[in-house]
């Protein structure tokens, strides 16, 4: 017998509603409906446009309802960050503040002249940043922050407006710099002494507790009957780890690439000590009690800028043309170190990288795909570099990388393969859908168990791999370390 489920994937860009189904041991995911996230930008304020998100969401659950299908669970899954506010009354406070709000940008100094960042560390495993709920609350009046009021993360959130109880996910709320993993609670600690009400937080529960069924308006509205609202990994990026068709072992390790990067793996438990730190990883949780252990690393942030100049100068080059471009060019022509301050501010970036590559005594690059393949090649220096670190620091030897978004750019895809000498295996666009899913159907028992789980992942996906070739990349990595060496050194 069929079983359904429907995964709301909301994204800080794009968000999609996903309907998903349990047949014959196979699992499937279809988009029922996809949307821009709409965002709010009045008196220079930026806020998230919560009625035009259930708006949409409703209307797929209505979808749904006129399909007559026999749906079992719905549950919500979103970035870190953002939080919504419920006053005694469970009416929702607005606004509700985007993670990119002007209001946060003296928070993190603020909040780190009352309690410095290697506490905070010491006790969340997660890495200070402006976005994180913990320096937005600085930003929040002392009246939206009362006892018998509720702070709920977005998708939590949107778990509750649903219908399900006020309750707030395990690796969501991870994610919020509020929460002590090793103890899997709050941290009455940080939030006393920040002055807040450990109150306003609800309990933490972990992924698959059943919250409650839809709302009967909402079922009435939908033609549902009967859908239990589920916490499944309300992180969706821990619901894109439950997504993989990972195989037997540890072994592994996976790369999202964006605009910024993040490389990581599952381990055991929480890695938190003074090396970590410096090194920039965070500790979030996710199904089964596992930690991802995780870095950010720099992304396509100057493929993208190099794009943008020329776009300026009425040069548009599609992606298509510039990657075609850098193919081929030669290879290794010039290498840059992301890292160099320059790289990380707006500009004539193809400029940049000329002028670096003239200070460093190497060819300077001057046509479009000659700088594309210098910016994915050092960028898949900068992947080898992370990965040999992580299985430092987790004392791993992986064999396999997981890749996330790795359709966008099929050149650095192969870049990154050859640079890392392990197969890559092309992550699925709908992993974090697919995640949803696999804990509701664990929630609901029509699985029974997370080995049996992973076995129906590993029969429904069809994987991808690029296997890697002997190359010269172990050459280039020794020139990038070159490059970096004489930079110390000069600086010094």
């Amino acid at each position: 017998m069929e079983k359904f489920y429907v995964a709301c994937d909301f994204g800080v860009r794009t968000s999609r509603i996903m309907l998903g189904t349990l047949h014959n041991q196979t699992l499937t995911v279809n988009e029922l409906r996809r949307f821009k996230t709409p965002v709010n930008n009045e008196k220079k304020a930026l806020q998230w446009h919560i009625p035009e998100i259930y708006r949409e969401t409703v209307l797929a659950l209505s979808e749904v309802g006129a399909q007559e299908v026999n749906l079992a669970g719905v549950s919500c899954s979103s970035w870190g960050a953002d939080y919504m506010l419920f006053d005694r009354d469970d009416t929702l406070l607005t606004p509700v503040y985007h993670h990119a709000d002007p209001r946060t940008n003296d928070t993190l100094k603020a909040v780190l002249a009352k309690i410095p960042a290697e506490a905070i560390y010491d006790e969340t495993g997660v890495q200070s940043r402006p976005a994180n709920t913990l320096f937005q609350l600085r930003a929040e009046s002392s009246r939206r922050l009362k006892r018998d009021h509720r702070l709920l993360p977005f998708a939590d959130g949107f778990n509750h407006l649903l219908g399900g109880d006020r309750c707030v996910e395990m690796s969501l709320a991870s994610t919020t710099q509020l929460f002590n993993p090793a103890r899997r609670a709050w941290s009455s600690r940080l939030i006393s002494e920040l002055g807040w009400p450990l109150e306003m937080l609800p309990p933490v529960v972990s992924p698959g507790a059943k919250l409650g069924r839809l709302r009967p308006d909402v079922a009435k509205q939908t033609g549902l009957e009967d859908v239990t609202v589920i916490a499944t990994c309300s992180n969706e990026l821990s619901a894109a780890l439950a997504g993989l068709p990972l195989g037997h072992g540890k072994d592994w390790a996976y790369l999202r690439i964006g605009g910024e990067s993040l490389m990581g793996t599952e381990v055991p438990t929480q890695l938190i000590s003074r090396l970590t730190r410096e090194l920039g990883y965070s500790n979030e949780s996710c199904l089964g009690g596992a930690t991802n252990f995780h870095k950010r690393t720099v992304g396509l942030w100057l493929f993208e800028e190099c794009r943008r100049f020329w776009i300026g100068q009425d040069r548009e080059l599609s992606d298509d043309v510039l990657l075609h471009l850098a193919t081929t060019s030669p290879a290794f022509e010039c290498l840059i170190n992301l890292a160099d301050p320059r790289f990380a501010t707006p500009g004539d970036m193809p400029l940049k990288i000329q002028a670096y590559c003239r200070e460093t005594g190497q060819e300077i690059p001057r046509k479009p795909g000659q700088i594309i393949r210098c910016v994915l090649e050092s960028l898949a220096l900068e992947y080898r570099k992370a990965f040999q670190e992580l299985e430092l620091l987790t004392g791993s030897k992986f064999t396999r990388l997981y890749l996330f978004g790795a359709a966008e750019n099929g050149l650095l895809n192969h870049f990154v393969v050859n640079a890392l000498q392990v197969p890559v295996i092309l992550a699925s666009p709908e992993a974090a859908a697919i995640g949803n899913v696999l804990v509701q159907a664990l929630a609901l028992r029509h699985i029974p168990s997370l080995g049996e789980a992973r076995e129906i992942l590993r029969n429904s996906i069809k994987t991808q791999a690029i296997i890697p070739h002997p190359t010269s990349w172990d050459t280039a990595a020794t020139r990038m370390l070159e490059l970096t060496a004489t930079e110390l050194t000069s600086a010094n």
